[in-house]
């Protein structure tokens, strides 16, 4: 009989041990959710954050082109003004003023005029029309639509013409 309460006490360890063990597992578990859950918003709140500063840097760069290219309106305007009088000297000269500052202002985002000299490259250019030529094969021979970059993308291909 000894023996069995001895047993009996030795298997209450056991299970007083597993009861523990496995109580120190569910307060592991808890913290590892409590911290993942925490993870998991602080995740969530920094997409929100990042989203909301691109959308603002984007507003921003528009914001900034568009009041580059307000003064460009203006002298547009007063084009159309001296036309409406009949002035074509001055309308001459209002039109070149915006396309000048037209250019200078896109030149300033980086837009660059695609080179139509010498030999065609299908990257750069759209060939519209082969003319027989005295020219080289496959060389440029009129450009019908200027192409332009935005840094090292083609924003749209030069429409030429090239030798046949």
């Amino acid at each position: 009989m000894h023996e069995n309460v001895e047993n009996a006490q030795k298997e209450d360890e056991v299970v007083e041990e597993e009861v523990d063990a496995l109580a120190e597992v569910t307060r592991e578990r808890d913290v590892y959710l409590d911290d993942l859950q925490r993870l998991k918003a602080e995740f969530d709140n920094y997409r929100k954050r990042a989203a909301r500063d691109q959308e603002s840097l984007v507003a921003r760069a528009h914001e900034r082109l568009v009041k580059e290219l307000l003064p460009v309106l203006d002298d547009l305007g007063r084009a159309l003004e001296a036309a409406e009088q009949h002035e074509e000297a001055k309308l001459e000269d209002g039109v070149r003023l915006v396309h000048r500052q037209l250019s200078d202002v896109l030149a300033k985002e980086g837009l660059t005029e695609i080179e139509t000299g010498g030999a065609f490259d299908p990257h750069v250019h759209e060939a519209l029309l082969a003319q027989p030529s005295d020219a080289e094969p496959g060389t440029v021979i009129e450009v019908l639509q200027k192409g332009y970059r935005l840094g090292d993308h083609v924003l749209r291909p030069a429409r030429v013409i090239i030798a046949q």
